[in-house]
């Protein structure tokens, strides 16, 4: 794999080993027509920085939803929450906007690229909002850093699936994020195809020093992780190292 240029510490301004992630009592509900669901109930979670962390579960126990609250996508309804130093609570939506373009890269199970854009322009595109001026060019080595220099100009429904996500995974890491969220990432890859887009997740993550917070089903991939965690009925009930 072809290392991607490396401009900056990725975790500037959080020292080594420092919590990123620090959730105290958080808890998210949201409301139904028979009143309103406790999805996450009292979460505690203190993650540091460089760290790789599996969260598993079963389905519908709140993982993607403490995912969602990290990346500052959805808001907590009460305790706190302070990722790479900043209180996602207190932010509106322009600033957490510009906490995501700073500071997190997000792979998910169904890819969420362009479909009328190129590879290279579905890469480019973190960059080009962070205004770099050397936006195309650092998208075309995060392609080749993830075998994919000979698809540059290709669109999304003319890629493969195990393709699609490697563009995504160049596209979460091409701004050199603080923290890597990955939802299910190999889900809708058969075996062969998952286990090489993983290889190339933890390459990436260990070339940049990445926080990972990794949800899946796969015991084997948990493994990989440094410690796990698990969530239960929107709750954690077991956090350990590996």
């Amino acid at each position: 794999m072809d290392a991607l240029p490396h401009t900056a510490p990725v975790a500037a301004g959080t020292p080594a080993g420092s919590p990123l992630i620090q959730a105290l009592n958080l808890s998210f509900q949201v409301r139904a027509q028979a009143g309103e669901i406790n999805i996450l109930r009292g979460v505690d979670l203190a993650v540091r920085t460089g760290e790789a962390v599996g969260i598993v579960g079963p389905s519908g126990s709140g993982k993607t939803s403490l995912l969602m609250l990290l990346a500052g996508l959805d808001r907590p309804t009460g305790g706190t929450l302070s990722v790479a130093g900043q209180d996602l609570i207190r932010m509106n939506e322009d600033q957490l906007a510009v906490f995501r373009r700073d500071n997190v890269g997000i792979v998910f199970q169904s890819f969420h690229l362009v479909p009328t854009m190129t590879a290279i322009e579905n890469v480019a595109v973190p960059l080009e909002f962070a205004g770099r001026a050397d936006a195309f060019d650092r998208a075309e080595a995060a392609l080749r850093s993830v075998g994919l220099g000979h698809r540059l100009t290709h669109y999304p429904g003319q890629l493969s699936g195990g393709e699609q996500q490697r563009v995504a995974l160049a596209r979460a890491f091409v701004a050199e994020p603080k923290l890597l969220l990955a939802d299910e990432p190999t889900g809708n890859l058969d075996r062969g195809t998952g286990g090489h887009v993983m290889d190339l997740l933890f390459g990436l993550r260990e070339q940049f020093g990445t926080t990972l917070l990794l949800i899946t089903h796969d015991p084997l991939l948990a493994e990989r992780c440094e410690r796990q965690v698990r969530i239960e009925d929107g709750k954690i009930v077991s956090d350990g190292a590996r």
